[in-house]
């Protein structure tokens, strides 16, 4: 059975840093498209960042130059980390295959004060 579970969210100020967690079992990261995605109240789930099993790495213009994505195959998890985040940012935070392909964790709250 597969399961994602996230964490590392919180409240920041904005300008701070935060790293999240998604550690998974029942699938491997190290063989799959992973990504994360958040979903801001009132807005459709995005898809913010994205690994490839190669280790290429993608993000949408909004976090582009401030969020990294990275992975452990040792320890099947994907990382995101957000440096200058933005009041915008906040939103709670999922990790998924790209595209999905699991059902959804329960996901991190990440609020950032303006």
């Amino acid at each position: 059975q597969v399961q994602l579970v996230e964490s590392g969210g919180g409240l920041v100020q904005a300008g701070g840093s935060l790293r999240l967690s998604c550690v998974a079992s029942g699938f491997n990261v190290g063989v799959n498209t992973m990504g994360w995605y958040r979903q801001a109240p009132g807005k459709p789930r995005e898809l913010v960042a994205g690994i490839t099993r190669s280790g290429s790495t993608n993000y949408a213009d909004s976090v582009k130059g401030r969020f990294t994505i990275s992975r452990s195959n040792a320890w099947n998890t994907v990382y995101l980390q957000m440096n200058s985040l933005k009041a915008e940012d906040t939103a709670v935070y999922y990790c998924n295959a790209v595209p999905q392909r699991s059902s959804w964790g329960q996901g991190t709250q990440v609020t950032v004060s303006s």
